[in-house]
């Protein structure tokens, strides 16, 4: 049976309808079971630049390109670059070559090989798929680009070993565009290479990116099939190839195209951080976009191929987001043991507050874990609304506090990251207790005032038998702890967790105790930009070492960079902060993909946007876009469901999106909250306007001390929403346009 690897080639596959992808997967499977069968014609090319060159039938009209190469025990590999046409892929695969570059050992394969342009003075060139080349900017002496930057020619050519005919072609180009569209042509790792040339990073840091400096060059005492197959191995070559390993797993990667790539063809730096052993806790940070969760999914996979008997838990903010994670993963690799139950074997994937009552309904230590926390024994099972209490027990409680201060969104902050993040039970204890980064500083009167409103508000949850998630988060942490000082081993050897900037103190207590500090301990996903829930943390208070052992991602494979330029400009101005209290920085953010500007779009009124609207996701539609990957988001709820009924009432069909799965056929209509962690084709932000972006009801909410923070917020959930466009962002308003778009051109 011949080895099978296959290419990233998502333009090919895209240009193929579902029944030639159908055909292409029965031919593979064929060719993966008997590459000697007679219906395959797998045949060389005459005349081809590569004598491992192939093409074989998929059916009368299609042809594919393979490369055949064999060990020096006659096994053989097939690797598969794509389907063309059948004349088409002839003529593609005479000048089709697979090498191993000379100067950094990356395996590279290249459809259809340049030819050369005999005067470049006339024009600056880029070569489409096909090795043809299209005129993109007209004869001038402009400056060089990536000169400009302080690149020289020698450093894409011998010090990166881009191919000498992309390092002229992008060293001759003048503007970052340019350079852009001719990283698109490239093949995979020299694409991301001139992606990061484009932001200025170093030639050292590229290398480090890409793991040219982690590989030795071809072993010459090894034949040149044997170099290739050597050459597999490295990392960036696995930007571009993978190693299939059974039919179902090639069938995801045929059948999911673009958007499920990342299954298969991680980045280098990607493919580092998925598989490299920790020595204690790790933070990865990077934007929307950059990888971040397709990182900590592929590491979950990894552990639990490691070590079988490991019990890994992979959480996040909420029940939606792990929902997705779990679909993921099961999608990466059906054949991941994921459990029900915390401490078994396998992987347990759940919202960060569904996995705390799953420890504290298997605990058996509730009541002396509830005596150290609240101060009482108190009835677990019930659940309150925090804030619907806190607003009863201010209007019933005389405690003088100031009216400011004397509010649910400020009592709350106050009760999770003070007092139950410190186990206080005691008036004596809270007048003491530090509160770092809590912004507003309490004079002892001031202290015994809230403390009074934090008395009636653990009252009445006795009252009703019911108890807060931050307290059960609280109560779980700590029937881990006491179990384990016990003598009861740890319940995860290994927890991952994702978008950890919305988790609050409570939360990493549950985590730090779940796990022993050690080698690949914790694993956190995060993005201080995209934090809409919560406060700031700091770890290190909380017991989760991070020092040095915290690394960023930068490169956006979501969407085009038009739409990240948007997006991040809705950040400027604004100071973040990690969760080492450092500055969080949008410098060398970059995408990998080109697309139309973001459109801007003000309307004299509802009507006017409600029709705008509907006329372009109507237009999307009759291009052939699928409805389904098609969003509409929203700041609040009620505007969801006015955008639901003016599509519907315009021909439109559409379904609100909540806490179920995208509904096919039908255009999704969400929140800007909910469409964290998704992604669509197109997305429209609709009313984004000085009355509901910022929010303000919720600004009204929260305490003049907290009201920075609270717009930080509000700036990251129009970031978030507007980095969920992988090809086309549109944003409509009436009247005055939201203050977040700063000065953003129409």
């Amino acid at each position: 049976m011949a080895h099978l690897v296959i290419a990233s080639n998502n333009k090919a596959m895209r240009k193929l309808d579902r029944s030639v992808k159908a055909k292409v997967m029965d031919f593979i499977e064929k060719l993966n079971t008997d590459d000697t069968g007679s219906g395959l014609h797998i045949e060389p090319i005459q005349a081809s630049k590569d004598p491992r060159v192939r093409t074989a039938r998929v059916d009368k009209h299609y042809r594919a390109i393979l490369f055949k190469v064999e060990d020096k025990l006659g096994d053989t590999t097939y690797i598969y670059m794509g389907t063309w046409p059948h004349d088409e892929a002839n003529g593609l695969a005479e000048r089709s070559v697979l090498r191993v570059n000379p100067v950094n050992g990356v395996l590279e394969g290249i459809i259809g090989e340049l030819d050369g342009v005999d005067d470049r003075k006339k024009l600056v060139a880029v070569p489409d798929p096909d090795g043809t080349l299209k005129k993109i900017k007209p004869a001038a002496p402009l400056a060089s680009y990536l000169k400009g930057l302080g690149f020289a020619l020698d450093d894409l050519k011998t010090r990166l070993g881009l191919d000498p005919e992309i390092s002229e072609l992008a060293f001759e180009a003048s503007s970052q565009d340019a350079v852009f569209e001719i990283a698109q042509t490239a093949v995979a790792w020299q694409g991301s290479a001139l992606t990061d040339l484009i932001t200025g990073i170093s030639i050292e840091d590229i290398r480090a990116k890409h793991g040219l400096d982690e590989a030795a060059l071809p072993d010459e005492n090894l034949d040149e099939d044997e170099q290739i197959l050597e050459a597999l191995k490295h990392p960036a070559s696995q930007l571009q190839f993978a190693f299939i390993e059974d039919n179902e797993e090639l069938r995801r990667v045929i059948e999911s195209g673009d958007f499920g790539a990342w299954r298969t063809f991680l980045h280098p730096e990607q493919r580092k951080y998925a598989d490299a052993n920790q020595n204690g806790s790790f933070r990865l940070s990077g934007g929307a976009g950059t990888g971040k969760t397709v990182v900590a999914i592929h590491r979950a996979r990894k552990l639990a191929r490691q070590n079988p008997k490991a019990r890994i838990i992979l959480t996040t903010y909420n029940k939606t987001l792990a929902m997705g994670l779990e679909s993921d993963l099961k999608a990466l690799d059906p054949g991941v043991d994921i459990v029900t139950k915390p401490g078994a074997v396998g992987v347990y994937v759940k919202g960060v507050d569904a996995l705390a009552k799953a420890v504290l309904d298997q605990a058996d230590n509730v009541d002396e874990a509830c005596e150290a926390v609240l101060g009482a024994s108190v009835d677990t099972r019930g659940r309150n609304r925090s804030d619907k209490v806190w607003r009863e027990v201010i209007e019933t409680v005389d405690s003088g506090l100031d009216a400011n201060l004397a509010t649910p969104s400020f009592l709350e902050d106050e009760y999770v990251a003070v007092v139950l993040a410190n186990k206080v039970t005691t008036l004596e204890q809270y007048a003491k207790v530090a509160r770092p980064g809590r912004g507003v500083r309490l004079t002892r009167p001031q202290r015994i005032a809230v403390w009074k409103l934090v008395e009636g508000y653990r009252r009445h949850n006795r009252m009703e038998g019911a108890i807060s998630f931050p307290e059960v988060l609280a109560l779980a942490a700590e029937s881990l702890r006491l179990s384990h000082e016990a003598g009861k081993r740890r319940l995860a050897d290994h927890v991952l967790v994702d978008e950890a900037q919305d988790l609050h103190a409570t939360h990493w207590a549950l985590l730090r105790a779940l796990v022993d500090e050690g080698p690949n301990d914790l694993f956190i996903a995060e993005d201080s930009h995209q934090r809409i829930y919560g406060r700031p943390v700091v770890l290190g208070r909380l017991g989760i070492k991070i020092v040095g052992r915290s690394r960023r991602l930068t490169l956006n494979y979501r969407t085009t960079a038009q739409n990240l330029n948007f997006a991040v400009g809705i950040l400027a101005g604004a100071e973040y902060k990690d969760l080492e209290t450092g500055a969080e920085s949008t410098a060398e953010y970059r995408s990998a993909r080109s697309g139309p500007v973001p459109q801007l779009i003000e309307c004299k009124d509802q009507t006017e946007e409600l029709d705008k609207v509907a006329q372009h996701v109507y237009e999307w539609i009759e291009d052939g876009l699928d409805p389904e990957t098609i969003a509409v988001l929203t700041r609040s709820q009620d505007d969801r469901a006015r955008f639901v009924r003016a599509l519907g009432e315009r021909s439109v069909e559409a379904r609100a999106l909540d806490n179920n799965p995208p509904t096919p056929g039908f255009v999704q209509v969400l929140t800007m909250h909910r469409s964290k962690g998704m992604e669509f084709s197109r997305v429209i932000l609709a009313s984004v306007d000085d009355a509901h972006v910022p929010s303000a009801a919720s600004l009204r909410a929260v305490a003049p001390e907290d009201r920075d923070e609270a717009m930080l917020r509000e700036r990251s959930l129009l970031y978030v929403a507007s980095s969920r466009a992988r090809d086309e962002l549109i944003v409509t308003w009436s009247g005055k346009r939201s203050e977040l778009l700063g000065k953003t051109k129409k």
